[in-house]
C-alpha cells in the first residue's frame, strides 16, 4: 500500500518534532507528522503535579531499560510514548542551554547570539522580560507560585543564600550561576507541552489548517534509501514518500532508527545483523547525560497536591567551571516515587560517554542503552561534592537528612559505595547524532545527515554534548531552528 507523498515527513512528535511540524506546516508546506505512541494525554497525565506517566509500566512511557554503571547498577529510563513526548509527562523543568554550551560546541550558525531568537520566539515569559525573552511565543512560561509553589522553597532559598551562594533570579538569563526559582511551562496546574502550543485541534491550541496531517500509533520500522536520498519512511502497514525526512524521534529513537535503516558505525550494524547503507561511526555513539542521585530530607512543611515537581535549583562551579558543572535541585515530587522531598544533586558536565545499540531490525525489540556513569574519578569527586554540598543546605534550613547516614557522608569510599546504588538519570540524553564537521559527526550545522540527502535530524541527538541545563527547552528551539533550515533549503 502506498500513501500520497508529503513535502516533509516528522517522525516523531516529541518537543522537537511538534515545534517543526506546526511551524512548517502554518507556513503553507504539507507535513506528515508520525507518532509512534498514542495522540491524547489523559486529563491526570496532564497535570502538572502529575508524574504518574513516569513509571515503568505506565502506558505512555516507554521505560527503555538501561546500563548506567560498569557494576550492574540498571534503571528503566522514561521517555513519553505520546503526543508531546517527554515534555508531556515530565515535571516542566524548562531552562536553557547557558551562552557557554554554544561556546564550548563552536557550530557555526550555533552560538548563543545565532540561537537566542528562536529561544525568543518561542517563549512567552508571564514573569520575565527584556532582551532575553519572548513574549508572544506558543510557549507559556512561569515560576512556581501560588498553589504551584510547595513550602520548602523560600527556606531552600533561604538556605542557598545564608551558604553564600550567588541568587540567580531568573534561569534564563545568562546571569552566572547561583540559586533561583526554575522556569517552568506550566499555567493553571496543566503542562504546555509543545503539542499543546503549536498544533491546530484537536491536537493543539494553534490555528487550524488543512496542511498538517497527524498520524498516531505508528511506529517507523525503517527509511526508505534510493541511490543514496532517503525518498521515504516504511511503517507496519505502508510506504509514505517525501521530498525530505526529518527524525526528531528523540535521542533514543532516532539513533535507533537510523540504526535499523543500516545508517551507524559498520560493526553496530553487522551485529544486529543489518546492511551497511551509510557508514557513519557516530550513530549512538559518545552521547551524555547527567547522572543524578535523589537526596531525600523530611522537613519543610507540606508539598501540596498542585506543586511544580522542580522548585527552585542551585546551579554552582565545583571549581573548574564558571558555567555552572553542578545542579542542586528542589525534587518536590520525584519521578514516580513516593515518601519525602528530595534534592536531586546532578552532574552537569559528565566526562563519561555512553552507547546506544540495536540487537536486531525488528521495530519491535528496543535498543540498548549503556550510560558509563562515573567512570572518571572527576565525575565521582564531583557528585560526592554535590551530595554534601545537598546535605548541608539541608541542615542550615533545618530539614532532616534521611540518608546518607553521617558515617557515609563523611567518607569517600562509603559514599561512593552508596551513590552506586541510588544513582540514577536525569533522562536529558544528548549528543546520539550530533552535530558537527569532523568524522564522528553524524549531522552538519544545517542538520542534514551526512552523506544521505534529504534526510535530517531535529532533537537533542544533535546537541554536541549534553547542555549544562536540563534540554527541554533546547529541544523546542532546535525545532524552531529546524523549520527555517528546512524552508531556507525548499
Amino acid at each position: 500500500m502506498r500513501e500520497p507523498s508529503y513535502e516533509v515527513v516528522v517522525v516523531g512528535a516529541g518537543s522537537a518534532g511538534c515545534v517543526l511540524a506546526g511551524r512548517l506546516s502554518e507556513r503553507g508546506v504539507r507535513v506528515l507528522l508520525v507518532e509512534a505512541g498514542a495522540l491524547s494525554v489523559p486529563p491526570d497525565v496532564a497535570s502538572i503535579a502529575s508524574l504518574a506517566a513516569t513509571a515503568p509500566e505506565h502506558a505512555l512511557n516507554w521505560a527503555f531499560r538501561a546500563n548506567l554503571t560498569r557494576c550492574g547498577r540498571e534503571a528503566a529510563v522514561p521517555r513519553g510514548k505520546v503526543l508531546g513526548g517527554s515534555g508531556a509527562i515530565n515535571g516542566g523543568y524548562y531552562v536553557r542551554a547557558v551562552p557557554a554550551d554554544f561556546a564550548d560546541w563552536a557550530i557555526p550558525g550555533w552560538s548563543d547570539d545565532d540561537v537566542l531568537p528562536y529561544y525568543r520566539r518561542a517563549e512567552n515569559d508571564l514573569n520575565e522580560t527584556g532582551p532575553r525573552h519572548g513574549d508572544a511565543g506558543p510557549m507559556r512560561i512561569t515560576r512556581p507560585s501560588g498553589p504551584l509553589l510547595a513550602d520548602a522553597t523560600r527556606p531552600f532559598l533561604a538556605a542557598c543564600a545564608r551558604l553564600g551562594y550567588p541568587a540567580e533570579p531568573d534561569k534564563n538569563g545568562a546571569a552566572p550561576p547561583g540559586a533561583g526559582p526554575v522556569p517552568t511551562n506550566a499555567v493553571g496546574g496543566r503542562r504546555v507541552s509543545a503539542a499543546t502550543a503549536y498544533l491546530p485541534p484537536p491536537w493543539g491550541d494553534a490555528a487550524p489548517r488543512d496542511t498538517l496531517t497527524v498520524r498516531g500509533g505508528s511506529p517507523v520500522t525503517s527509511l526508505v534509501i534510493e541511490d543514496g536520498r532517503v525518498t521515504g519512511i516504511r511503517l507496519a502497514d505502508t510506504v509514505v514518500h517525501a521530498d525530505e525526512v526529518v527524525l526528531a524521534a528523540g535521542a533514543v529513537g532516532t539513533p535507533a532508527l537510523l540504526l535499523r535503516s543500516g545508517i551507524g558505525p559498520e560493526d553496530t550494524l553487522r551485529t544486529a545483523g543489518v546492511p551497511v547503507r551509510r557508514e557513519l561511526p557516530g550513530v549512538g555513539r559518545c552521547w551524555s547525560d547527567h547522572p543524578s542521585v535523589f537526596v531525600p530530607f523530611r522537613g519543610g512543611g507540606g508539598i501540596g497536591p498542585d506543586a511544580v515537581a522542580g522548585q527552585a535549583a542551585l546551579n554552582l562551579d565545583s571549581g573548574a567551571d564558571p558555567a555552572g558543572d553542578l545542579e542542586i535541585l528542589l525534587f518536590a515530587r520525584p519521578f514516580a516515587m513516593d515518601g519525602p522531598a528530595h534534592l536531586m544533586c546532578a552532574l552537569q558536565r559528565p566526562e563519561s560517554r555512553g552507547m546506544l545499540a540495536i540487537t536486531s531490525p525488528d521495530v519491535a525489540d528496543p535498543p540498548r542503552l549503556d550510560y558509563k556513569y562515573l567512570r572518571t574519578e572527576s565525575d565521582r569527586r564531583r557528585m560526592r561534592a554535590a551530595i554534601r554540598i545537598a546535605a548541608d543546605i539541608m541542615r542550615t534550613a533545618g530539614w532532616t537528612r534521611v540518608a546518607p547516614g553521617g558515617d557515609v557522608l563523611g567518607n569517600d569510599v562509603r559514599l561512593d559505595g552508596w551513590i552506586r546504588d541510588v544513582l540514577t538519570t536525569s533522562v536529558h540524553l544528548s549528543g546520539s547524532a550530533r552535530m558537527g564537521t569532523d568524522p564522528d559527526a553524524v549531522v552538519d550545522p544545517q542538520l542534514r545527515v551526512h552523506g544521505v540527502d534529504g534526510l535530517r535530524v531535529a532533537d537533542t541527538s544533535v546537541l554536541p554534548s549534553v547542555p549544562r541545563r536540563g534540554p527541554a527547552a533546547t529541544a523546542i528551539m532546535i525545532g524552531e531552528r529546524a523549520a527555517d533550515l528546512v524552508r531556507e533549503s525548499a
